[in-house]
């Protein structure tokens, strides 16, 4: 029995790699080729999504009605100020008569 030296099996085993390596390379364009030949499924269309418009719209109505009432709040709350500023005017005006003529001794 003639035993190799271990540059013989590192050739030999070289060699197989090589032999390996096509074979690998054949078999990957195989089954590359077999998947370019069998049809492909199709693609699943994308969903549309649909925005709930109708939340969106009673938002909107709800915001203007109460934009609405703060508004009206606003606009008593002036007059209710405006009164009141009348009313304190008269009252210092009678006021004021009133201690005219406790003054002059009526």
């Amino acid at each position: 029995m003639t035993e190799e030296n271990p540059l013989q099996k590192a050739e030999a085993a070289v060699r197989a790699a090589e032999t390996d390596t096509d074979m690998v390379r054949i078999v990957a364009a195989v089954l590359a080729a077999q998947q370019a030949t069998q049809p492909q499924p199709p693609a699943p269309t994308p969903r549309s999504v649909q925005r709930p418009v109708g939340l969106y719209v009673a938002a909107g109505i709800g915001g203007a009605i109460a934009l609405t009432f703060l508004a009206m709040a606003a606009a008593l709350l002036a007059v209710a100020v405006a009164v009141g500023a009348v009313c304190a005017t008269v009252c210092l005006l009678v006021l004021k008569n009133l201690l005219a003529d406790y003054q002059k001794g009526r």
